[in-house]
């Protein structure tokens, strides 16, 4: 069957869902294309709650983002009976965010959020499916084909325009568009910070994401897995001990830091980083107990790739990572040195009911660094450190569609390589950095945006991600109503003050405001 339409968005991460709401609200017609059964990426099937900026709660973000965030607090407070109802509610009062939360609330919110398109017949939602081939002619691309993973059925759907909002840039090989993988070397573009030589497969680490609630004095050990025996004795060169301990290198000054499962005088408390159930909050009824996300720096695997790679390389990579997370909780629950002398916390209990997988693990793998298009515009080192700028955000691009704030923060890399963890100013979006120079009508609508391996590490995280993906579906409608190609917007001053001035009045914030001024 073929299928002409508006905007086919392929992965249904954040960015991608939040594309599919800000063109399907300029009355578009829609697909979107995720490969497992649930939208949401990081939010939902990979389990990371949201990673955010100090100011979040008051700018920062898109407005439609803002709502989104307020969704979820929504449902806890009417819903889930706190103690205490405000309008900062933390449902798992956890150490990473303002607003740690079970990945289930924001797959209703979302889908509750898209729920009005699918109702007008504005937008289709295909899940668990996969593009498997494209039909590119110069610089447009006209169809893609799509099969479904559960029932084998292929479609060609063929658009005006697409937006590859996968976890890992999987448009781009299809399409040969030109990409960047890893690190870039000195002579690129000469950051402070790059490698001497381009390295392809510095990659950042990947994570398969668990959860596991506390029942204390209850007996929840699981299955010995199968590669424990080689995860416990696993001493990478650039740890300070086993990587199945309660150290690791602090990811700024690289000495070798203490954490604890729990809160102890000294070290850092674990459950409560990514907890996202703190029982302590509920006026529960139920034996409802503690309930936290393990992603933490022992679950990081970084001994191969899961893309670029053939797929017996994938598969075992993928098992590996699955049996490193598997491996650490057995070692929680079995060996993991406890304040009382004793060994082991059998309560923890693996939570498979959470992401409704049978081993219990995320249904995708949190994915940091993604393909990169080479864009119109590569934000580099230099554009968002306090070292080359004079004032207190990073470079003020012309052609700027957002803001967004994070830390420089690199994991461990497929080539060995430790943390990098630098500072970097309250940043800008730049349009040139979602448009492929060598495509008019695909866009790059999440993770795979012109960055370098180093600036990925602050433009990679949830806010960031949806304005992102927002202004892709936001261009694409302004495209399509003054027969233009994005980079035509990016290019003629007057389309692009045009377009600004509709992302102000959708509740896109292109500048900091004055009260953040204020605050720093």
């Amino acid at each position: 069957m073929n299928n002409t339409i508006d905007l086919v968005i392929v992965g249904g991460g954040l960015g991608g869902c939040a594309a599919a709401v800000a063109a399907c609200a300029k009355g578009l017609r829609v697909i979107l294309i995720e490969e497992t059964d649930w939208i949401g990426g990081q939010s939902t099937s990979q389990g990371v709650p949201p990673d955010e900026h100090p100011w979040i709660e008051e700018f920062g973000s898109t407005k439609r983002y803002r709502t989104y965030r307020e969704k979820i607090r929504d449902f806890y407070t009417k819903m889930m009976d706190p103690k205490e109802k405000n309008d900062k509610f933390n449902p798992g009062n956890g150490l990473v965010s303002n607003l740690c939360h079970d990945p289930r609330v924001s797959l209703q919110v979302l889908n509750e959020m898209l729920l009005p398109y699918v109702l007008r017949n504005l937008l289709t939602i295909e899940l668990n499916s996969v593009v498997r081939s494209v039909n590119r002619a110069g610089r447009r691309l006209y169809d893609v084909s799509v099969e479904s993973i559960t029932t084998g059925k292929e479609d060609t759907f063929t658009a005006l325009y697409f937006i590859d909002a996968t976890e890992s840039g999987d448009l781009l090989p299809l399409a040969n568009l030109p990409y960047i993988t890893g690190a870039e070397g000195k002579s690129d573009w000469h950051e402070p910070n790059a490698l001497e030589e381009a390295d392809p497969i510095d990659i950042q680490a990947f994570t398969y994401v668990l959860a596991m609630e506390n029942r204390e004095g209850e007996n929840h050990v699981i299955e010995k897995p199968e590669m424990y025996t080689f995860w416990k004795d696993f001493h990478p060169n650039i740890w300070p001990e086993k990587y199945l301990s309660f150290f690791a290198p602090h990811p700024i000054t690289k000495e070798k830091r203490r954490y604890t499962l729990f809160r102890e005088e000294n070290g850092f408390p674990l459950w409560e980083y990514r907890r996202i159930y703190d029982e302590n909050q509920f006026c529960s009824l139920d034996a409802s107990k503690d309930v936290s996300l393990m992603n933490w720096p022992q679950s990081d695997y970084f001994l191969g790739n899961i893309y670029d790679v053939s797929i017996e390389e994938k598969e075992k990579n993928i098992y590996q990572a699955k049996q490193l997370s598997l491996s650490l909780l057995y070692w929680l629950q079995t060996e993991a040195p406890r304040p009382d002398g004793g060994k082991g916390y059998p309560g923890l209990k693996l939570c498979k009911e959470i992401f409704g997988t049978e081993d219990g693990l995320a249904k995708a793998p949190y994915i940091r660094e993604s393909r990169r298009i080479k864009a119109e515009y590569t934000i580099v080192e230099q554009d968002v450190s306090p070292l080359y700028n004079d004032g207190k955000t990073g470079k003020l691009y012309e052609d700027r569609i957002g803001i967004g704030s994070y830390s420089i923060d690199l994991h461990p890399s497929m080539s060995g390589r430790t943390y990098l963890d630098i500072q970097a100013l309250p940043y800008h979006i730049p349009l040139g950095a979602i448009i492929p120079k060598d495509a008019d009508n695909i866009l790059a609508g999440c993770k795979n945006i012109g960055t370098t391996h180093i600036t990925n590490g602050c433009y990679r995280l949830h806010p960031t991600e949806w304005n992102i993906g927002e202004a892709c579906g936001a261009l694409v409608a302004f495209c399509l109503e003054n027969d233009v190609i994005p980079k035509e917007v990016r290019e003629n001053k007057q389309l692009l003050v045009d377009f600004q001035d509709q992302l102000r009045n959708d509740g896109f914030e292109l500048e900091w405001p004055e009260s953040f001024y204020q605050k720093i």
